[in-house]
């Protein structure tokens, strides 16, 4: 027994200590790897606009270590969702398609544009970049995101005074949700057209063209009715139509949560353009066709007249609540 003391165990100890020393290099790079591709990612408190929202699509996170696609899928919309302007976050080792699949996300501007469909207008995406966000991947599995957002701080201040000072003039006491959203649903379309002409092509896409300078497309009408849904507190997300081929030209409306249901509500059809030749005799239009209607109500409009309307088309999977 004290021969086993004196000999054997030290010699074990030895052995020990030489097959650690020989193997340091690995076994240091082993916990670095570890610990760089599982960090703990702390994130800021989101912004003023940051919506509390979840959705069938996306949701809000505080788990930033993703194990599935959909994982990936809610922290992009919570970086947006908070308004974060870079963030970063890291693949695990165990989620072997984590890198591939950040890279599929964050090239295709489609999908990005769904997700930005779901945040306030302010946290949106820019569609003035070639994508909207630069998305560094590295092989340690660290992601680096920085956001580009479609709306200045300067273009903020401005919109948030117009639509307080526009719900000051429409909104009166004891409005339902449905008649206030029928009161800023006419007030857009009674001070704006569809700028066919494209004269203002750094606006139209925005709110800025409709409440600021009364011309607007259709995701300009989009982005002004969805401020004033914020503003009052109704449950809101755009709705975009679904993506065919290059040549398929979008749109883009609203979707509406009253009364337990989810509601279309399309202020571009509600305003029809004239296409009389005389400029000068041209008038100014305002319908409610399009206005709250459940989906089946939208495709009914939509086969009804002379012309078939395709504009419509949307995913049931990105938009199930629809």
């Amino acid at each position: 027994m004290k021969f086993l003391k004196k000999n054997i165990i030290p010699f074990f100890c030895i052995l020990l200590i030489g097959i650690v020393l020989l193997n340091v290099d690995a076994i240091s790079d082993s916990i670095a790897n570890s610990l760089e591709r599982n960090p703990r990612v702390l994130a800021e408190p989101g912004n003023v606009y940051k919506k509390d929202d979840d959705f069938i699509y996306v949701q809000n996170t505080d788990d930033f270590v993703p194990l599935s696609y959909n994982d990936i899928l809610n922290i992009y919309y919570t970086i947006l969702n908070n308004g974060y302007e870079n963030f970063t976050f890291y693949c695990p080792s165990e989620y072997k398609d984590c890198t591939k699949d950040v890279a599929e996300i964050s090239n295709n501007p489609e999908t990005l544009s769904y997700i930005s469909n779901f945040v306030h207008p302010f946290n949106s995406f820019s569609d003035d970049e070639k994508s909207p966000t630069t998305t560094e991947i590295y092989e340690s599995g660290e992601i680096n995101i920085k956001v580009h957002y479609l709306y200045t701080e300067e273009e903020k201040q401005t919109l948030n005074k117009k639509v307080n000072d526009v719900l000051k003039e429409v909104i009166k006491t004891n409005m339902s949700d449905k008649d206030k959203i029928k009161a800023v649903h006419d007030y857009i379309i009674e001070h704006s057209k569809y700028d066919t002409n494209d004269k203002y092509p750094n606006d139209n896409n925005k709110a800025t063209g409709p409440l600021l300078y009364g011309y607007a497309t259709c995701s300009g009408y989009t982005d002004a009715m969805a401020l004033f849904l914020e503003k009052l507190g109704i449950k809101n997300f755009k709705v975009a139509t679904k993506f065919i081929s290059e040549d398929t030209e979008g749109h883009i409306w609203n979707a509406v949560f009253l009364e337990n249901k989810w509601l279309h509500l399309d202020l571009t059809w509600d305003d029809p353009v004239d296409t009389s030749k005389n400029e000068n005799e041209r008038k100014d239009y305002l319908e409610y066709n399009y206005f709250l209607i459940t989906t089946k109500e939208l495709e009914k409009v939509d086969k009804e007249g002379e012309v078939v309307i395709k504009d419509h088309l949307f995913s049931p999977r990105i938009y199930p609540e629809l």
